[in-house]
């Protein structure tokens, strides 16, 4: 029997699943989980601890996969679908998650780059539209340092914090929403633990860590079909606006402004998901390290979301 991947980001909700899903040891396929029960709770728990990013299932089933991904996405984004918030979210955010993974894996595929750009249009109407979504965003604990996963809950962040700072137009919060989701490009492709306080790193760790921004961009500077916009954020998600972040030392009237809120962002969430600060510590360290680093109005507006 020949089996195919399917990525576990895409496999999220309480809807029964239609075919046998398998994970690979060693050169064998194990059942998983059969036809007819769901992806939720405990199940979907240890998946994310076992780190895996790939399921398999028989190539005749593909068929009720797309099926099983159609019907999933569909009741996510309806609100009159009768699904809870919880549910829908956490759809939502497999299903940002596995484009996000796609483009990572594959940043030579136009198509593939499209179909993520498309979804972070639908991403942002969704998080705009839905105000308890980013609260269960925040609550899915990243388990094994995913930088997709990351990228998730970074552009959860930099889209509400964008809505907050009163941007509206749609296209830039589309290449907002999708600059942050890919934002890290370089950690996928670079071995560092990343997932722990930048103290920590060894000089030399430190040195390649503060290379990752403009390395990530520099990577994708030959595919034409990236955004200009997208390829700014990857290479300043790490600057501060007193021109003393890293990689280049950029002042604030140097940045992008999409970059400015995803550099935001992005650390609340690597003190969440990086450095395990508790919830409830963020915004004090916020405001202490990063005063003078961030426009004071995001890292207000962050403590807030923060706290809930």
């Amino acid at each position: 029997m020949s089996h195919v991947p399917i990525r576990v980001s895409t496999l999220r909700g309480d809807q029964p699943i239609e075919f046998d899903a398998y994970v690979k040891i060693n050169d064998k396929h194990i059942l998983f989980l059969r036809r007819g029960d769901s992806f939720e709770g405990a199940r979907l728990s240890r998946l994310k601890e076992k780190k895996l990013k790939k399921m398999f299932i028989l190539q005749d089933d593909e068929h009720n996969y797309r099926k099983y991904l159609e019907r999933n996405i569909e009741n996510a984004f309806d609100p009159k679908s009768g699904k809870p918030i919880e549910t829908r979210t956490e759809i939502v955010q497999g299903a940002t998650q596995a484009r996000a993974e796609d483009v990572l894996e594959n940043a030579d595929n136009v198509d593939v780059y499209n179909d993520a750009k498309a979804g972070a249009s639908k991403f942002v109407e969704f998080l705009n539209r839905e105000n308890q979504a980013l609260h269960q965003i925040l609550t899915m604990e990243n388990l094994d340092q995913n930088i997709a996963q990351h990228g998730v809950t970074v552009s959860s962040l930099a889209i509400t914090l964008a809505s907050r700072l009163g941007l509206k137009d749609s296209k830039q919060n589309q290449l907002l929403s999708l600059g942050a989701l890919l934002h890290d490009y370089e950690h996928f492709h670079q071995p560092l633990n990343i997932a722990r306080p930048l103290d920590q790193f060894t000089p030399e760790e430190l040195e390649l860590y503060k290379q990752h921004p403009i390395n990530g961009s520099r990577r994708l500077q030959d595919k034409k079909h990236f955004d200009q916009s997208v390829l700014k954020i990857i290479a300043q998600h790490e600057e501060f606006i007193d021109g003393k972040g890293f990689p280049q030392g950029l002042p604030e009237n140097k940045l992008d402004i999409l970059s400015i809120i995803v550099a935001s962002a992005n650390k609340l969430d690597r003190l969440l998901s990086f450095e395990k600060v508790p919830r409830s510590e963020i915004p004090k360290q916020l405001m202490m390290r990063y005063t003078g680093c961030h426009p004071l109005e995001h890292l207000q507006i962050l403590s807030e979301i923060i706290k809930g």
